[in-house]
């Protein structure tokens, strides 16, 4: 059993664990995944490795509360156990000397970047990091990140932190004044997109990170097939990084949408259980 050593509430939606997983932590490297399970009967939930502690054998993991399963996790307190924590599956990020580097990461997808902006530091980049979300409160890991950029810039819809707008806008005024060598944007699929969009025109290659139904981790199920470059990939073991110019971004949108109506229906039965069961 994974027991949990940590439990922090990041904000209303987003949580942090740190989990005794030895193995994990020995072989993750920047980009990389588990999927973890509540129990024998819970989903499979996939995660970015946002750091290792080698050391004492933990990882660090964030999720956002979007669903039954991601619900479920909520409600374990340090010193419960996961029944699995499978990993690290997928490829890591391609880290090396690229020069000037500029990331993007908006909501609970900055957990999935940070550990990419710690390794591209360490491999000698100069790192310009943009942070974006719809509040300042959603800005999360804005410390760690500011370590290990040369620059920081933080953007929010409301104006409650940084500069008011979209990350997308400060990616513009990046390139009007700066050589980019290489850009990753991670975050929800239409910032990806939009992201995608504004770095194809500026000339520059942007790596983003695809986050589709996953449930064996291993590309045997297909459930998380996404079309690049005109052709079939899993995420689980293809990706889950991808040049952002070759994926077929209508079709993975419409995919992360299919199941919506379910998962709102199985969100609301189980609140309405927790109700039943505190009342």
């Amino acid at each position: 059993m994974y027991k949990i050593t940590e439990r922090t509430v990041l904000s209303e939606r987003e949580i942090e664990f740190w989990i005794i997983a030895p193995r994990v932590a020995a072989k993750a490297q920047p980009g990389q995944f588990v999927i973890l399970q509540v129990d024998q009967f819970g989903e499979r939930i996939p995660l970015t490795v946002c750091e290792t502690d080698e050391a004492s054998g933990q990882i660090r993991v964030i999720f956002q509360v979007i669903g039954k399963s991601t619900a479920e996790l909520k409600h374990l307190n340090a010193g419960d156990e996961l029944q699995d924590v499978v990993g690290p599956l997928g490829k890591p990020t391609e880290i090396k000397n690229y020069g000037t580097v500029l990331v993007v990461g908006g909501g609970v997808g900055i957990a999935v970047l940070y550990p990419v902006i710690r390794g591209l530091k360490q491999a000698g980049n100069h790192v310009i990091t943009i942070l974006g979300a719809k509040t300042k409160d959603l800005v999360i890991l804005r410390e760690e990140c500011a370590m290990y950029s040369d620059e920081l810039i933080l953007v929010t819809d409301d104006g409650s932190l940084g500069q008011k707008g979209l990350v997308t806008d400060a990616m513009k005024a990046v390139f009007a004044r700066e050589e980019i060598n290489q850009a990753w944007a991670i975050g929800p699929g239409i910032m990806m997109r939009y992201c995608t969009d504004v770095a194809t025109k500026a000339e520059v290659p942007i790596y983003v990170s695809l986050n589709p139904i996953m449930i064996d981790g291993t590309g045997m199920c297909g459930c998380c097939r996404v079309l690049v470059n005109d052709q079939i990939k899993f995420a689980c073991v293809d990706g889950p990084e991808f040049l952002g110019d070759q994926v077929d971004w209508d079709g993975f949108i419409q995919r992360m949408h299919q199941y919506h109506p379910e998962e709102e229906e199985a969100y609301q039965a189980y609140q309405e259980k927790q109700v039943q069961l505190n009342g």
